[in-house]
């Protein structure tokens, strides 16, 4: 059974098409028209092994803020919709990625419920090209929202806002490769005492 999310979203601000294969081989196409946020997701999608396409075409005469945010609530809205009904998946993950001086610890939960810790250094440069770092947290606040996961992410330390950023993302697309993947011992079983996730 394939895994796939596709998503369209459309407002006066956006529009966004979102299409992921939770069992890809992490083939990315992805343009936004912020430079620094198509290479997020591009580590997103390479190292989570998620066949991954963004197509989005925002106001970015204003800022990029409205792209940046619908193309995450869009994209977490399609991993939800990929996750299908959750049997059979390890549900939780959990990844540490190092980039030079910059450490992300992130782990995850695919409980259904939506809940974000994110600490991250202070005093970072503020932009990153077109980017604002300030949008890191709110791109995994949108993310959480519409797929509705917990989700702790972690940079204990860095100095380079490009290491601090990139690094977030390749633990997170480690750690969402890791929770959705199935596990071979839990074939058939929801991985919740609960019987609904």
């Amino acid at each position: 059974m394939s895994r796939i999310g596709r998503v369209e979203r459309t407002t006066k601000e956006t529009s966004v098409l979102v299409e992921i294969d939770l069992d890809g081989t992490g083939k990315v196409d992805v343009s936004t028209g912020v430079g620094f946020y198509d290479h997020m997701l591009d580590q997103l999608g390479r190292h989570g092994l998620f066949d991954l396409t963004v197509k989005t075409d925002g106001d970015l005469h204003i800022d990029s803020h409205h792209t940046i945010e619908d193309t995450a609530l869009a994209l977490g809205a399609a991993f939800k919709q990929a996750l299908g009904d959750k049997v059979g998946i390890y549900r939780f993950g959990n990844c540490t990625v190092p980039l030079d001086e910059s450490l992300a610890q992130v782990t995850v939960d695919l409980s259904g419920r939506p809940y974000l810790v994110h600490t991250e250094p202070e005093n970072m440069a503020p932009m990153i090209g077109a980017y604002d770092t300030t949008m890191t947290r709110h791109i995994l606040e949108s993310f959480v929202a519409q797929a509705q996961i917990a989700l702790h992410v972690h940079v204990p330390y860095g100095r380079n806002a490009h290491h601090i950023v990139e690094c977030q993302f390749k633990a997170l697309a480690r750690a969402l490769r890791y929770a959705s993947e199935r596990d071979p011992r839990a074939a058939g079983i929801l991985p919740s005492t609960k019987g609904a996730l």
